[in-house]
C-alpha cells in the first residue's frame, strides 16, 4: 500500500468545489493510480474525518497553445469524497 501523502496530491479548490462544501463533499487531486479504498483510507489518516463515499474521475487533458505552438495539457485524477455528518476539514 502506499503511504498517504503519495495518494493525495492537493486539495482542489473551485468554484462547484465551494459549493458542494455545504453537502458536505469534498475534492481532491489524486494520485493516477490511487482506486477508492487507497483514498478513503488516505483521507481518514491525513484529516482525522469518517469517509462514507468516494467517487473518482479522470479529467482529460485540455488542447493549449502558446503563440505558434500546441499541445494538450496533462489529464490528472480527481477524487470527490463524502463526509460523515459532523465531520468537518479546516481549509484555511
Amino acid at each position: 500500500m502506499k503511504d498517504s501523502y503519495d495518494v493525495i496530491k492537493s486539495m482542489v479548490r473551485t468554484e462547484k468545489g465551494s459549493t458542494q462544501l455545504e453537502l458536505n463533499k469534498y475534492q481532491f487531486w489524486v494520485d493516477g493510480s490511487a482506486n477508492k479504498i487507497e483514498i478513503k483510507s488516505a483521507v481518514k489518516e491525513i484529516y482525522k474525518v469518517t469517509p462514507t463515499k468516494v467517487n473518482v474521475m479522470n479529467m482529460r487533458g485540455k488542447w493549449r497553445r502558446l503563440r505558434y505552438h500546441e499541445g494538450m495539457s496533462a489529464g490528472w485524477k480527481k477524487a470527490i469524497v463524502t463526509l460523515k455528518s459532523g465531520d468537518k476539514i479546516d481549509i484555511t
